[in-house]
């Protein structure tokens, strides 16, 4: 197959011509404009390309959005062109971010994002695009699944690689920084301590990424050299662990009120109440704990080969890590520890889990205090009635529009005579365009009867129960989200509200947290949903008819939340969900990363106290 050549592509980067691009790729052009309104402002975006039904959509000549609304806008887009790719451009034609929704099988989607800066090498672009060159005799035979196939396997990096490949280098990290350790004389503490200091490190390393060390995106190793500096100066200076990161921890971050003195030492940093700069038993216990300054000079060139982000996009370099590595450390060295019968649940199943179990809580409360919204007939249920498979997953979609071939055709009849010699066929391999992964077509035919099974009862209004969504393996998450976005019946949607609001999750053995972020990934997109919902009606009702939802709208614009986003996990992190563990590092670790979490929305504002 033929691609774009390098000189080619950095041309059409260099001039931002994105149609010409994806017409030398073999795309179809697909000119059109169309604007996107967010919060009384008006975005516009210009289709481009189109292949399969996926489109390419350009975003310029206006200011830059910022990432939360770059994603609202996503969301807006998704309901004009479900697959897409969105190309954001700065006014001045400086800037360009390739945006994407990552779909992964039995996952939720992933954003990735690539940005590039003119004067760079679009070297990671080129990566990306040149494999999406389509040439003419595919034209007759190109879906939509073949496009979004191609473009996800080309746009998505591994996170899960990633964070494998950093734990790797951490591990070696931690064995070495062991080894600078004095003052513990027990190996097992030692090794905790080692433990204890890189999480400390790592949580630091990405509060100072968002500014929130004296505005100071390298503040830990710049406080490193100015303490070296020091000591070559003053024979009484004890080094960086003593003198500066015990202060630093425990009368810094871990204490609410600072001295002139101390904020002269470490600049202006903010009061994180959560336990993890508390001064930890094995300090209480081990007075003279030393650490060297080699060892961190090691650990910070280490740490500053990724790029520390606070979300969980997946960026394009191979090199970006979020909060998720901490989890992930934890989880994997208490699996080292096999002996103390600990168990890391994967994301597939903490996702299936918690859906089906916060989803129908939800819709069961809500119908508890208003029944009215679940009778037979009434607007959920006629929107269900009406939306054809859209609610069957497209693993189950798979292949059904195609007619099947006579030789399979021939045994699907269980009346006539000779069935098992008109099925011979069917315990064979079945080609891709047909069948999923290893499917024979016996799998295939079984499947397709439960797609028109499950559309017909659909279709016929059988389903009137939102357990009907489990029996029958339908997309619940979807669905729920649908309802609220769409919803006229303003009692409804208060009652929804208040369940969310109610909804307490424990976790008895949290570990790190992954079941509790699988609850907080199931409730954040609902909570969004009604408060955008709430501000609909309240736009479009007189003043005091919506009075509920004028006070809760009020709560969020209130001084203490700083935007949309910090309130809603805020919300979800005081009101919702509670975890026990038998292990204290555990829960400090899952505090930790709901901590980064809602550390995520917001930005160090100096002026306000405590840095917002």
């Amino acid at each position: 197959m033929n691609t774009i050549t390098k000189k080619q592509f950095q041309s059409y980067i260099d001039s931002f011509d994105f149609t010409n691009l994806f017409n030398q790729l073999g795309w179809t052009f697909a000119d059109n404009q169309f604007p996107i309104k967010l919060k009384e402002k008006i975005y516009m975006f210009h289709s481009v390309a189109e292949k399969g039904g996926f489109r390419i959509v350009v975003f310029q000549n206006q200011d830059l959005p910022d990432y939360n609304t770059r994603l609202q806008l996503d969301r807006k887009i998704a309901k004009l062109f479900k697959e897409h790719l969105i190309i954001f451009c700065d006014k001045n034609n400086t800037t360009q971010i390739w945006q994407i929704f990552v779909k992964q099988p039995g996952k939720p989607s992933r954003l990735s994002e690539t940005r590039w800066n003119k004067g760079q090498e679009p070297e990671l672009l080129y990566q990306k695009t040149s494999n999406l060159f389509f040439t003419l005799d595919e034209e007759e035979n190109i879906t939509i699944s073949d496009v979004v196939d191609r473009v996800n396997e080309n746009f998505s990096r591994n996170v899960e690689q990633v964070t494998k490949k950093f734990y790797e280098n951490f591990r070696k990290e931690h064995q070495k920084f062991i080894d600078f350790i004095k003052g513990i004389s027990i190996v097992s503490d030692k090794d905790w301590y080692a433990s204890l200091m890189l999480n400390r490190l790592m949580f630091c390393y990405f509060i100072q990424k968002k500014g929130f060390l004296d505005n100071n995106l390298n503040y830990l190793k710049e406080k490193l050299d100015a303490c070296q500096q020091k000591k070559g100066k003053d024979k009484f200076y004890a080094g960086f662990y003593k003198n500066f990161l015990l202060a630093l921890f425990h009368k810094g971050l871990g204490s609410p009120e600072h001295s002139e003195e101390l904020k002269k030492e470490l600049g202006k940093i903010p009061y994180l109440n959560g336990g993890l700069f508390d001064i930890h038993d094995l300090e209480k216990h081990y007075a003279d704990i030393d650490i060297s300054d080699e060892a961190f000079s090691n650990v910070f060139h280490f740490f500053d080969q990724y790029n520390w982000h606070l979300d969980s996009r997946a960026a394009a370099s191979g090199r970006d890590v979020n909060p998720d590595v901490i989890g992930y450390i934890f989880e994997k060295f208490i699996n080292d520890r096999a002996k103390m019968g600990a168990y890391y649940t994967k994301e597939d199943i903490t996702d299936y889990i918690s859906k089906n179990s916060i989803i129908p809580y939800l819709f069961d409360e809500t119908s508890r205090n208003y029944p009215k919204a679940f009778k037979t007939g009434s607007e959920l249920w006629k929107m269900l009635q009406e939306s054809g498979d859209a609610y069957i997953y497209d693993a189950v979609k798979k292949g059904v529009d195609l007619p099947l071939p006579e030789k399979i055709a021939v045994g699907v009849d269980t009346q006539k005579p000779n069935l098992p010699e008109r099925r011979k066929e069917w315990n064979k391999p079945a080609p891709a365009e047909f069948a999923l992964p290893t499917e024979i077509w016996r799998e295939v035919v079984d499947r397709r009867k439960r797609y028109n099974d499950v559309k017909s009862k659909i279709e016929n209004g059988e389903i009137q129960s939102i357990n009907d969504f489990i029996t029958y393996n339908l997309n619940i998450r979807q669905f729920v989200q649908d309802v609220i976005d769409t919803t006229t019946d303003p009692d409804f949607l208060r009652h929804f509200y208040k369940a969310i609001n109610s909804i307490t999750i424990l976790d008895p053995t949290c570990g790190s947290g992954a079941f509790l972020f699988a609850a907080m990934n199931i409730l954040e997109p609902l909570y969004e949903s009604c408060l955008q919902r709430m501000k609909n009606f309240v736009a479009e009702g007189s003043k005091g008819r919506y009075k509920f939802f004028e006070e809760v709208l009020q709560s969020v614009k209130s001084p203490e939340h700083s935007n949309l986003q910090y309130f809603i996990y805020k919300s979800i992190i005081l009101r919702n969900l509670h975890g026990v563990d038998i292990m204290k590092e555990a829960v400090e670790i899952a505090k930790l990363r709901l901590f980064l979490k809602l550390a995520a929305t917001v930005d160090a504002d100096y002026r306000k106290p405590n840095l917002g």
